[in-house]
């Protein structure tokens, strides 16, 4: 098929975009080039939210056929968890068909240089854009996302941290130039003189292992950064999240094609029910890049066996937010209760353990208790979640029945200061909704150690008291060292405990947010701007995105010749 998009096109469109994207990396401002409202969307070829609702449900009961080599039967089974039956099958791939069909791509998308691989992933992310909407619903009906924050976190927010990978990742292949005439000087002897070229080439196939709760957010930084580096990429989404990342694929393919490129340098392998065929792909000698998003268990194995990849993990970790003092004790609160609430706490940013001085804290209310303070925090989620339409449009509905079962065992760890309630939601009754817990527990007592030192995943959140402030410092060092953190949060009007939890971060590579009272929350983070986990702490070995999540995926190959 003749190249419909070719690279004065994509060029012409994309060039304006990545240098803004790159400008933005340097600068570290705010910038998207994706709305954030579903107001913006509707126009210049976008679905508007009816049309994206419709793409959706066109898609239920569907084969969704990639047109893949290898294809050796159908699977599927994803159950939405507001209840809806989604009846979509996938292709299942005969792996030593299909992998040798994407390495034969590869040549002429290594030729093709960086800026034309960064051109056809922006093409790939503006049709994706324009189909935000139906990507919205796929999310929302794997994730079990509300509606509001699977368009938000699965649409622009996902497609900015795609677009900042290509930018991170032409920075690093445009380092080093495509030619260069050298020449040494030889005394009276003639100079040495050589021609050199150097070529970014790919270190083979990338594989994204993907999540079951952000399955676009989480699974477009690896799967742009490995194909901007000029390598083919293979999709392992997570079998009950199939979809969204499937009508990725789907996207990327069609735009390959056009642009005269093998469709199979992106491909899709979903699996049948049980297979587990993670272990099989990340230990084959096709796969040289790995990105995981997931619990850390297989994120260990995954970088203890996977010795022939370079393996990217985000993994779990015990979030802590040290809670001293705070001059707007009503906007700490809030703050608070917000982030405990969201997605009924299934991210891997949300806070766990709140550190609090059991004699309590200094605040622009007067001095609070440590009862009062768990008190007070308990009222504010009540009252953040007291209406069941609100309730739902912030918490979702659980993802699965671990979540469930471990929200159900964390009132027999303590005393519970705020008791979960279950939530109905009218248009889904199906879904299991169900408000956070806060559990008291005491950090100066070994039996309740095991309890806020283990990560538990969901809307579970402990109020540790604490000796002092240095204390809770001495315990966020440790909890970071040992078990990891994606974020870290403290509230304190004291330079010394502020300069303490610095400097406690700073030794163990965790990212900080300090006294956040408005509407900037600690377990959100803006592309290109911030950083999402650190790579120097267990909870993940990378961060998406900087420089080392990208150079890494290609090397520098030079040919040399004399002058």
């Amino acid at each position: 098929m003749a190249a419909e998009l070719t690279a004065h096109q994509l060029i012409a469109q994309h060039r304006p975009t990545l240098d803004l994207a790159l400008e933005t990396i340097r600068t570290r401002a705010y910038w998207s080039p994706h709305p954030e409202h579903p107001k913006a969307y509707g126009e210049n070829g976008s679905l508007d939210t009816a049309a994206g609702k419709a793409a959706f449900d066109a898609l239920l009961g569907t084969r969704l056929d990639l047109g893949q080599p290898g294809t050796d039967g159908w699977v599927g089974g994803e159950v939405s968890p507001y209840g809806v039956e989604l009846g979509v099958e996938y292709p299942h791939a005969d792996l030593d068909v299909l992998l040798p069909a994407m390495k034969a791509g590869q040549k002429a998308w290594r030729d093709a240089g960086a800026e034309l691989r960064a051109m056809v992933c922006l093409e790939i992310l503006r049709r994706i854009a324009d189909r935000t909407m139906e990507f919205a619903q796929a999310v929302m009906h794997t994730s079990g996302q509300a509606f509001m924050m699977a368009f938000q976190a699965g649409g622009p927010h996902a497609q900015d941290r795609g677009m900042e990978a290509v930018a991170y990742a032409y920075v690093e292949q445009s380092r080093t130039p495509e030619a260069a005439e050298w020449t040494k000087p030889q005394g009276k002897r003639d100079l040495l003189a050589l021609t050199k070229r150097f070529t970014p080439v790919p270190r083979g196939i990338g594989l994204v292992i993907g999540c079951n709760t952000f399955p676009t957010w989480n699974g477009y930084p690896g799967l742009f950064a490995s194909l901007a580096t000029g390598n083919a990429v293979l999709v392992k989404p997570h079998p009950r999240a199939v979809l969204p990342l499937a009508l990725t694929v789907q996207v990327a393919r069609e735009v390959l094609t056009e642009a005269g490129f093998d469709a199979n340098l992106v491909a899709l392998a979903a699996e049948r029910p049980g297979e587990g065929i993670a272990k099989t792909l990340a230990t084959r000698p096709e796969i040289r890049i790995i990105d995981y998003t997931g619990s850390t268990a297989f994120g260990d194995w995954l970088e203890a066996n996977a010795r022939q990849a370079q393996v990217y993990t985000e993994k779990a970790g015990v979030n802590t937010v040290v809670v001293e003092s705070t001059d707007d004790y009503k906007g700490m609160l809030a703050n608070l209760a917000f982030s405990l609430s969201l997605y009924s706490g299934q991210m891997c940013t949300t806070p766990q353990n709140l550190l609090i001085p059991r004699d309590g804290i200094r605040t622009d209310q007067g001095d609070k208790s440590y009862d009062e303070v768990t008190a007070d925090l308990a009222r504010a989620v009540d009252g953040l979640l007291g209406d069941d339409a609100r309730a739902n449009a912030l918490l979702g509905a659980i993802v699965n029945p671990d979540v469930k079962a471990r929200l159900e065992a964390a009132a027999g760890l303590g005393e519970v200061a705020l008791a979960s309630r279950e939530v109905t939601n009218q248009e889904f009754p199906d879904a299991v909704v169900r408000t956070p817990v806060i559990v008291k527990l005491d950090g100066a007592k070994p039996g309740d150690e095991a309890a806020y030192t283990s990560e538990c995943f969901g809307p579970v959140s402990f109020a540790v008291a604490v000796d002092s402030a240095d204390h809770a410092v001495e315990l966020l060092r440790r909890g970071i060292r040992e078990k990891g953190a994606m974020t870290v949060g403290a509230y304190t009007t004291d330079p010394e405990v502020e300069e303490a939890v610095q400097e406690v971060c700073l030794d163990e590579a965790a990212q900080l947010s300090l006294n956040l009272t408005g509407g900037v929350y600690v377990n959100q983070t803006a592309a290109f701007s911030d950083f999402h986990g650190s790579g120097g702490n267990p909870a993940a070995n990378a961060a998406l995105c900087d420089g080392a999540f990208v150079a890494n995926r290609f090397r520098v190959v030079e040919v040399r010749r004399p002058a």
